[in-house]
């Protein structure tokens, strides 16, 4: 299944935090879990397309996102019926 992560910039947003969350998507694309993954044109924030088994396991990755972890952005997943 398909999941749509959005990561929206914080006040508390910090450059420092992009490394971190470059990282965790490039071992995310590695083990094949990302589709795609982009940032947002207007810089607030970006979305990345997850493939986990179901929600919880979606909302589990989602959140060890260090964009989440460090407070720098606002993250949700919602379930995406893609066509």
């Amino acid at each position: 299944m398909l999941y749509l992560v959005l990561a929206f910039r914080t006040p508390d947003f910090q450059d420092s935090a992009l490394d971190a969350h470059i990282a965790f998507l490039g071992s995310l694309r590695a083990n094949g879990s990302i589709e795609m993954a982009g940032a947002f044109t207007d810089k607030t924030g970006g979305a990345y397309l997850l493939r986990a088994a179901n929600l919880d396991e979606a909302r589990s990755v989602a959140f060890s996102d260090p964009l989440h972890t460090t407070g720098a952005s606002r993250v949700t997943v919602h379930e995406w019926k893609a066509s």
